[in-house]
């Protein structure tokens, strides 16, 4: 099956830190290449990828701030649109703007809906209801207004997230962006609350809310902001832990950290909102909570949990493998083709 996949490109594909969207249209390229689909990845020129790849732009707009984003996104999206007719599947990662060129072709088109920025977006996506197949991250973030073809939850590559059976298990572990959504604030409350040291790494999204809420309690010893982590320690990162803090403020659509530490046995401790509740089994391999007080209480409870429940939760789950399966089962549904 001849397969177009259409990546962000506010970051290279796959990202150096930051792009979950571009994390996992990555990956969903690079198994459909291993699965003998013939894959061609619309992305920025320096990505990594062993597909055919299509570029108009070298670098992502958030790694170079001289590039005009509206203009890179218009060249981007009509690039792919204008070679339609080459492919049996175009599978979009690109929120709602390419909707609006899916009824001018008539290549089939799959919408992975990553999440609604806003409910403004809605009517965008209400249009084309009956022209695209959208495809859900968790039952979670469904809207009642569109029809889907399926949920597809996202997958990791197991190899990038080695189990450790045996942390340092020292320090609690807050992994995301600085922001008052993914809830750093409330997870130094939880570590000074329960006197462990608390690592925090991520990009920082709102500077204001870092400078109010992150800044004034960095102390050595105690709590550190570690900056935005890469691959290169992130499973080490996240491995070492005793848990994973994830007390989020928004309805989550998914939470790749989440996933991440659970493949390498680290639990997670997470606020009862959104997809948590689909991603981790209260007691078996993290905790649901719905306040501060209730996480501090639960942070010695970690210790009573198997680190190898965690693993086995992704394995079965929300590997790489089994989220490209899933979409290359619609593909076939929506294309006809075998």
């Amino acid at each position: 099956m001849r397969v177009a996949i259409l990546s962000p490109i506010a970051w290279r594909t796959p990202p150096v830190h930051y792009g979950p969207w571009e994390l996992v249209a990555s990956l969903i390229t690079e198994e459909m290449v291993r699965l003998g689909q013939d894959v061609t990845l619309f992305a920025t020129a320096e990505s990594i990828t062993s597909a055919r790849l299509s570029s108009v732009t070298a670098r992502g707009y958030e790694e170079d701030r001289s590039i005009d984003a509206k203009v890179v996104e218009c060249l981007h999206i009509s690039e792919c649109f204008e070679h339609a007719s080459d492919f049996d599947i175009i599978h979009n990662h690109f929120d709602f703007l390419p909707l609006t060129y899916s009824r001018l072709v008539d290549t089939p088109m799959v919408t992975t809906i990553h999440g609604f920025s806003s409910s403004r977006i809605l009517p965008v996506y209400k249009k084309y209801n009956a022209s695209v197949q959208y495809v859900s991250i968790s039952d979670a973030d469904r809207s009642p207004e569109l029809e889907y073809a399926g949920t597809v939850y996202h997958g990791i590559d197991l190899a990038s997230f080695p189990y450790k059976e045996n942390p340092s298990r020292s320090y609690l572990l807050y992994y995301g962006r600085i922001h008052p959504d993914k809830g750093t604030r409330e997870a130094i409350e939880i570590s000074r609350a329960v006197h462990m040291p608390l690592l925090i790494a991520g990009i920082i999204q709102d500077m204001d809310y870092f400078k109010l809420y992150v800044e004034p309690f960095l102390q050595k010893g105690k709590i550190a902001y570690l900056g935005s982590v890469g691959a290169d320690k992130r499973a080490e990162l996240l491995g070492n832990a005793y848990a994973l803090l994830h007390p989020i403020s928004f309805n989550e659509p998914f939470g790749l950290s989440v996933v991440e530490a659970m493949a390498c046995g680290t639990p997670v401790i997470a606020f009862k909102k959104g997809s948590m509740s689909e991603l981790i089994t209260d007691g078996v391999d993290g905790f649901l909570c719905t306040s501060v007080e209730e996480a501090i209480g639960k942070i010695p409870s970690v210790a009573g949990l198997d680190r190898h429940s965690c693993r086995i939760t992704v394995e079965n789950r929300f590997t790489s493998s089994k989220m490209a399966a899933d979409y290359l089962e619609i593909y076939r549904r929506i294309s006809g083709l075998r």
